[in-house]
């Protein structure tokens, strides 16, 4: 069992930047891939970010990449998104999620675990 709850939302104006964090409770959190996903109001959730968790290879969707950067402390137990020139269109709740194989596809069915969220607004 692994508890995920994620902080370092907030407000921030358009091209600034946030970084969040995923503290994980549990045993084992280094055997586990981490994946960010988010939702926006009224849309689907979707696949952010993700990172093995062997040779913490990282992936990213293409509407973040060269913006995004994930990252992994497995001696802390955390895994962080910094987001860089951030958009309106990056508005949405950010969930941080677990899974106990790396996913073929870093689809919502491949997580095991997810945490509650946390809101990242971007004014114009």
């Amino acid at each position: 069992q692994v508890q995920l709850v994620e902080s370092g939302g907030g407000l921030v104006q358009a091209g600034g930047s946030l970084r969040l964090s995923c503290a994980a409770a549990g045993r084992t959190f280094s055997r586990y891939a981490m994946g960010w996903f988010r939702q926006a109001p009224g849309k689907e959730r979707e696949f952010v970010s993700g990172i093995s968790w062997s040779v913490s290879r990282p992936y990213y969707a293409d509407s973040v990449k060269g913006r995004f950067t994930i990252s992994r402390d497995n001696a802390k137990n955390t895994v962080y998104l910094q987001m860089n020139s951030l958009k309106p269109e990056d508005t949405a709740v950010y969930y941080c999620a677990a899974a106990l194989n790396l996913p073929a596809r870093w689809e919502l069915s491949a997580m095991d675990y997810w945490g509650k969220g946390a809101l990242v607004t971007v004014s114009p």
